[in-house]
């Protein structure tokens, strides 16, 4: 019997080294993404499941620029990766606060995306979710975007983590098609010899209540993100250094409507204008401004 007893704890802890290799494998891959990088975004419509005969594609979409990614969190369970583009003459950068991800250790707690701007809050059981790393990506101005749980993949000197989840239209969409509600995203981050990859497999959802979901239309996303010498960024990282506490309220107070742990649905514009817009102001840095501003926008 004490024999059993000393194999169950060496059988204990060995499960727990390995898992705690595997955890921090995982958290260095998610670290991988940070730096400063020459991305290429391209998007292209694939498979057209429309009825309707004057039907047109969306436009092949090719971009380019650099990008700034600095972890603005660290923790054991918890790494926030902030994305900064800089566009423009090199002498004279623009700098763009863009998108945020999230990586969250076993997280149980999610908003998915339901389309017309409405996310429906959602709990997973922890063994759902074990040893899993759930991706939270919001927008420029912090409102939520999409998420999603999976497993990071060690395997043959490949390291990638994959999840499919609902999501609003991209940006690129949202001001031209209408004929769409939500964007059914597979996603595949995976890390690479030159940088990392967002590898996106997409359907056009058309999504009714009451009735099922209609795909629209396929289509492919290929993001590379090809490390360069931080230098090549010092102008983002300068500005960051002094604009990173105003949207360090940002985030606050978007924690404190996350943490309302309900649906929440988002009014499209305030005074004929995108949250994003009034965010973006250099005048608007007071808290209390920030805070009414962003509550404004929950609609419930």
């Amino acid at each position: 019997m004490r024999r059993k007893a000393v194999l169950a704890i060496i059988l204990a802890f060995t499960l727990y080294s390995h898992a705690q290799d595997k955890k921090a494998q995982d958290q260095e891959a998610i670290k991988d993404m940070c730096g400063c990088f020459e991305v290429t975004f391209n998007f292209s419509e694939t498979f057209n499941h429309s009825n309707d005969s004057l039907y047109r594609p969306s436009e092949t979409k090719v971009d380019k620029g650099l990008e700034y990614a600095v972890a603005i969190v660290d923790e054991d369970d918890k790494i926030s990766i902030q994305h900064l583009l800089q566009v423009g003459r090199p002498d004279s950068p623009h700098i763009v606060k863009h998108w945020r991800q999230d990586w969250l250790f076993e997280n149980t707690d999610f908003y998915m995306y339901n389309g017309d701007n409405e996310w429906v809050f959602e709990t997973k059981t922890k063994d759902d979710v074990e040893g899993q790393w759930t991706q939270k990506v919001y927008q420029v101005d912090d409102s939520p975007r999409y998420e999603g749980s999976g497993t990071w993949v060690h395997v043959d000197g490949k390291t990638y983590w994959e999840n499919t989840t609902t999501a609003p239209l991209p940006r690129r969409e949202y001001t031209k098609r209408s004929d769409y509600n939500v964007t059914l995203r597979g996603n595949r981050q995976e890390i690479t010899n030159y940088g990392w990859v967002h590898d996106q497999d997409n359907a056009k959802i058309i999504r009714e209540k009451g009735k099922e979901d209609v795909v629209l239309a396929n289509e492919k996303g290929y993001n590379t993100y090809v490390k360069v010498d931080d230098s090549r960024c010092q102008a983002t990282i300068d500005w960051w250094k002094e604009n990173q506490d105003k949207w360090a309220v940002v985030r606050a107070k978007w924690d404190d409507v996350y943490s309302r742990d309900k649906d929440l649905v988002l009014e499209t514009k305030v005074d004929n204008k995108p949250l994003y817009k009034i965010l973006f102001d250099d005048k608007v840095v007071k808290e209390e401004e920030i805070n009414t501003t962003i509550e404004s926008f929950v609609k419930k």
